[in-house]
């Protein structure tokens, strides 16, 4: 079975910075058109509620409490990220995987906006069920995971 051929570099890029603006985009609406307070919660379905929260660290809240340093850090690690998964874009071996870099920095570049613009992640989409609640997270966490579900599906995929 042969492979799709990998996107082209510039459509991949376009492809990252159209998902960092579709995460935008709902942050902004979130935080500026609805008027969200902190830790706000409006219920939108019954397993889905728009809680904001401003996430200083990193996944679950982790390494918050580093301050100016911690987030410089923070910015320093998602430009890597961003510069490493544009390089391995440049080489994808296929569509797959040029679509799971762009859905990474997509994602990174969504969340490195956030943390200079904000000084912190805007989180907002908050999934529940049978009185149990996931972490709150946003549209670039989504693309993220979303990427990281294909990574895992092709290296466990037989040529």
């Amino acid at each position: 079975m042969m492979r799709a051929k990998p996107l082209p570099l510039k459509q991949a890029l376009a492809l990252a910075l159209g998902l960092a603006a579709l995460d935008q985009l709902s942050k902004i609406a979130i935080v500026f058109w609805a008027g969200f307070a902190t830790h706000e919660t409006r219920h939108i379905l019954p397993f889905l509620d728009f809680t904001l929260i401003w996430n200083y660290g990193i996944s679950y809240g982790l390494f918050a409490e580093g301050g100016t340093a911690g987030r410089i850090f923070l910015i320093g690690i998602a430009l890597a990220a961003i510069g490493f998964f544009t390089y391995l874009m440049r080489g994808a071996e296929h569509f797959r995987l040029s679509v799971a870099y762009a859905l990474i920095c997509g994602g990174a570049l969504g969340n490195l906006i956030d943390r200079l613009w904000h000084g912190a992640v805007v989180d907002f989409i908050s999934l529940h069920a049978a009185g149990y609640y996931w972490y709150v997270f946003n549209m670039a966490d989504i693309w993220i995971t979303g990427a990281v579900i294909i990574l895992i599906y092709d290296a466990f995929r037989a040529e």
